[in-house]
């Protein structure tokens, strides 16, 4: 078996005293898509963070081993970096409101890209920005080139984000929530195209969301994180038909379609407890319906692709 592209193991994130990322592993093979899931305040987004070197250097603590085709990216230098981040790895976030410089027209967002990872200036850079605005389905890429970012919709900017992040020709995408600021209809048309840009350039995905049902167009297997730690994981098709842990059988009853019912959609009670504030023992035993006195005072060790005491019924 080939070694992994990304191979995490036992990633912790602190923010001075504050743990809010603790003990992760995970590993994305060549050509594979990871769906992270979890809600809001889980620990995605500064895990993602992590892997871009876009934490802050000062109050932020990282240990564990982040291995992106055998080289460890969590002792190389800030130069180093500038070779890695965009041209071996690459992130499309969340926002495509305020992920692009307003002062800065597409043309020029792309011509950055350009240069630091391929090189191109002049023409050429114009001619390979043209192109990727049309792979990512802009029409006039031509004219498009010279937009700027307020004169594109939400949709349109995040077609230009993903646009730069695929022109350093990365073999990773950290996608993190790229569609949550996107009405429906194009939702879909931005899942679309990354699915078919990872086919067509055989490259490796990490997909951030809090939704499953988005997460089962786009990934090949689910990691599902609760309060900075891994509840469960494993192929996207096992989990959506039967989850083992209460905390992904809880997101899956919540999505409409997943799960026959009468009635309203279910919801967890309650919600993610604060860093630094995790509770003893599992930390999803607060707002679990099969908590049992073992799981308050003794943290489940993730065995088998779960972390559970008193998990539900099905194939590990």
């Amino acid at each position: 078996m080939s070694a992994p592209l990304l191979d995490v193991k036992d990633l912790s994130i602190a923010f001075g005293a504050v743990e809010v990322v603790d003990r992760l592993s995970f590993s994305i093979g060549r050509g594979e898509a990871l769906g992270l899931v979890g809600e809001s305040g889980c620990g995605k987004s500064v895990t993602s963070l992590a892997l871009m070197g876009l934490l802050p250097p000062r109050g932020c603590t990282v240990r564990g081993s982040i291995l992106l085709d055998g080289q460890e990216l969590t002792s190389i230098s800030r130069e180093a970096w500038r070779h890695v981040r965009g041209s071996r790895i690459a992130m499309v976030f969340q926002d495509p409101m305020t992920a692009l410089d307003p002062l800065v027209t597409v043309g020029g967002h792309l011509a950055e890209v350009l240069s630091l990872h391929r090189g191109l200036s002049g023409a050429a850079s114009r001619k390979e920005a043209a192109m990727w605005l049309e792979r990512v389905g802009i029409p006039d890429p031509g004219a498009r080139l010279d937009a700027w970012p307020h004169e594109l919709s939400g949709g349109m900017r995040q077609r230009v984000l993903i646009a730069m992040a695929l022109a350093g020709r990365p073999d990773l995408l950290i996608a993190d929530e790229p569609t949550t600021a996107l009405d429906v209809t194009i939702q879909v048309q931005i899942l679309d195209l990354l699915i078919e840009l990872r086919r067509e350039l055989s490259m490796s995905m990490l997909f951030i969301t809090h939704d499953l049902g988005v997460v089962e167009r786009v990934a090949d297997r689910v990691a599902v994180l609760y309060a900075g730690r891994k509840a469960e994981e494993g192929p996207i098709e096992r989990i959506l038909r039967a989850p083992r842990h209460p905390y992904a059988e809880g997101l899956l009853a919540s999505v409409p379609g997943f799960r026959p019912r009468v009635g309203r959609l279910r919801s967890i009670s309650g919600q993610v407890p604060s860093p630094g504030a995790w509770p003893e023992g599992c930390r999803f035993h607060p707002r679990c319906e099969r908590a049992q006195d073992v799981c308050r005072v003794r943290t489940p060790d993730f065995d088998a692709g779960i972390a559970c005491h008193n998990p539900l019924g099905g194939e590990p």
